[in-house]
């Protein structure tokens, strides 16, 4: 079983700053990419960013140069710092990620249970 659990969501202000953590736990032998996405009241899941191992960070265009995505690969544990906030950016944040549990077995996915981001104006 590989549990993620996220934290650091909550009621902040346009033009503030949350950083959400999400650590991996569980039978996991390695992590290949974490990522964020988010669903925003009303409307479909969509991705926020992601990263894989031994790459560069993808953004979604709504994300780009407000948001930073980080990895502790010890950890386990993907950050997402999210600065000049607006209240479009209002969603439930979900992280997840592709791992492994052992060498040569297939590459699987979990998904946290999110947190709530909201932004007022």
């Amino acid at each position: 079983q590989v549990q993620l659990v996220e934290s650091g969501g909550g009621l902040v202000q346009a033009g503030g700053s949350l950083r959400l953590s999400c650590a991996a736990s569980g039978s996991i032998f390695s992590v290949d990419t974490m990522g964020w996405h988010r669903q925003p009241p009303g409307k479909q899941r969509e991705m926020v960013a992601v990263m894989a191992s031994g790459s560069s960070p993808n953004y979604a265009d709504s994300a780009k140069g407000r948001f930073t995505i980080s990895r502790d690969i010890a950890k386990n544990t993907v950050y997402l710092q999210m600065n000049s906030l607006k209240p479009e950016d209002t969603a439930v944040y979900t992280c997840y990620a592709l791992f492994k549990t052992t060498r040569w077995g297939p590459l699987l996915n979990a998904w946290g249970q999110g947190t709530l981001v909201t932004v007022s104006s």
